[in-house]
């Protein structure tokens, strides 16, 4: 039995997506052969805290609570504690667990006292078809994920923690901004009026920047037409190594090294 006939794609994600472009033979350790991981990046570990910090906050104002810019940043502090329990951290040069916590505070203190109205949802899942705008045509896997946040007047935001200002470029070839358009659409049965990208950047004076885009029918089309090709890339067993920046803190280094092509 070949690796086709062995794994099922029940769903994608814009995540999943986005790791079989940069790297297929990653996608295959992690969705696949689900390797265990010796380590989590600090990127990760600090962006998913941030993320947490961040859905604490929005539905405690959603659900009108107090929430206090003291309690935000212990939820972050005591968060951050707990990935580094759980799990080893894999630290760039330079980096240390208190540099990153005062950055961490920093960028959240930044985000608490901005202007910001209530929040409609914070965090909202979605598991949908996605069908062709043009053709009609569905994939087989659904695509699923979670809207960061969802601001009156019809505005989806998304939260990234970058080393650097992420460009109005990246912003226009992101396909998770893509997919997110498409869910809001298919979810309330209109698209957004607009997607913003808050962009937590942890430069040595921490920032957040925000850029704002929208998306139409032909970004969905070429969002549902890359899924198609990394759909049957994975089908048909098609996973081969791809040397980049993301090398550095990749977790699968050594059973990458040992990699001597894929059998079937």
């Amino acid at each position: 039995m070949n690796e086709k006939n062995e794994h099922r794609i029940n769903h994608l994600s814009a995540s999943q997506i986005n790791l079989y472009l940069l790297c297929s033979l990653k996608y295959k350790f992690q969705y696949i052969d689900k390797l265990p991981k010796p380590f989590k990046s600090s990127g990760l570990a600090f962006g998913s805290v941030i993320h947490s910090a961040l859905e604490w906050f929005h539905k405690e104002r959603i659900r009108g609570n107090g929430h206090s810019l003291e309690k935000l940043l212990k939820i972050f502090e005591t968060d951050w504690f707990s990935q580094t329990i759980e799990t080893e951290i894999l630290y760039k040069n330079g980096e240390t667990p208190k540099g990153l916590v005062f950055i961490g505070k920093q960028m959240l203190t930044q985000y608490f006292h901005s202007d910001q109205d209530t929040p409609v949802d914070a965090e909202i899942p979605f598991s949908l078809p996605l069908i062709d705008p043009l053709t009609g045509e569905v994939l087989g896997p659904t695509i699923e994920g979670w809207m960061d946040l969802i601001e009156k007047d019809d505005v989806v935001v998304e939260f990234k923690t970058s080393a650097r200002t992420m460009s109005e470029n990246d912003l226009k070839d992101s396909l998770q901004v893509t997919c997110y358009s498409y869910a809001y659409e298919m979810l309330f049965q209109k698209p957004p009026k607009n997607i913003k990208l808050t962009n937590f950047v942890k430069t040595r004076t921490p920032k957040i920047v925000t850029l704002e885009t929208t998306r139409d029918k032909s970004d969905t089309q070429r969002f549902f037409l890359i899924a198609k090709e990394v759909l049957r890339g994975i089908q048909s067993g098609h996973f081969f190594p791809r040397s980049s920046w993301m090398c550095m803190d990749c977790e699968y280094g050594n059973p990458c090294g040992d990699w001597a092509g894929n059998t079937n």
